[in-house]
């Protein structure tokens, strides 16, 4: 199933309908997404790469050499990326689903008939227990899919409790089927149920998590983010992943 830039850059349920963005933010979105390729590919090759020291260390200096014209623009803490936008539901540096993030799988979420459905693969760089992903990993993708989840339903909030349960440990490098749903909603809070399976048997249950999530009220928004952050960081409906 091909996909869209904007499902391409998409962290979260949008809570308004996209609008059409600039060739130049596009563009930019695209040197992020490429930037992001190449420095997972560093990472999961660092993990698995038993070069000798002395190669180690040579790469270690041009890595160094290559963060240099990066840190000349470094945006400060309290200040949103500029090629993020959070009402689209676009953050390109979540650490679960961002093209830019180093950290990412990346984890890629669709929405059908109200369930979220995520797919991904983890590498080396994730590994636990030998040849298994780190279990906290798993917590990770549970948590960013039941908040998908709960974004969709229009009742987007920030984690205020995740219960998960391991079946069976998570395989590196065997692509994954995540899905997740929402199960309630109260008032500002909502629950949601989401497991981790392989792609090819989807039957069979790895990880299961519940999560509850909590719509902040306009003032806790602000006492938690600030206006700085970006006008849409104060409206409740966002999510803050």
């Amino acid at each position: 199933m091909s996909r869209s830039n904007d499902e391409r850059w998409r962290s979260h349920h949008p809570t308004r309908e996209r609008r059409a963005d600039s060739p130049s933010l596009l563009d930019r979105r695209e040197a992020i997404a490429e930037l992001g390729d190449a420095l997972r590919d560093l990472v999961e090759q660092a993990a698995a790469t038993e070069a000798p020291a002395d190669q180690l260390r040579q790469v270690a200096t041009e890595v160094r050499g290559a963060t240099r014209p990066l840190a000349t623009h470094e945006r400060e803490r309290a200040r949103m990326p500029s090629a993020d936008d959070l009402l689209g539901g676009v953050r390109m540096y979540n650490p679960v689903t961002g093209a830019g993030s180093a950290l990412a799988p990346p984890l890629r979420i669709d929405l059908v008939d109200g369930v979220a459905i995520g797919a991904c693969t983890l590498g080396l760089a994730f590994e636990g227990p030998p040849t298994y992903a780190h279990g906290g990993v798993s917590a990770l993708l549970l948590d960013q899919m039941l908040g998908y989840a709960a974004s969709a339903t229009g009742h987007a909030g920030m984690t205020i409790r995740l219960d998960t349960r391991y079946h069976a440990p998570v395989p590196l490098r065997t692509p994954l089927r995540l899905t997740a749903r929402v199960t309630a909603v109260s008032g500002r809070r909502t629950t949601a149920h989401g497991v981790i399976t392989t792609a090819a048997q989807p039957g069979d249950l790895l990880v299961e998590a519940t999560g509850e999530f909590v719509a902040p009220r306009p003032d806790q928004s602000r006492r938690l983010f600030g206006a700085a952050l970006h006008p849409d960081a104060i409206d409740p409906s966002v999510e803050h992943d």
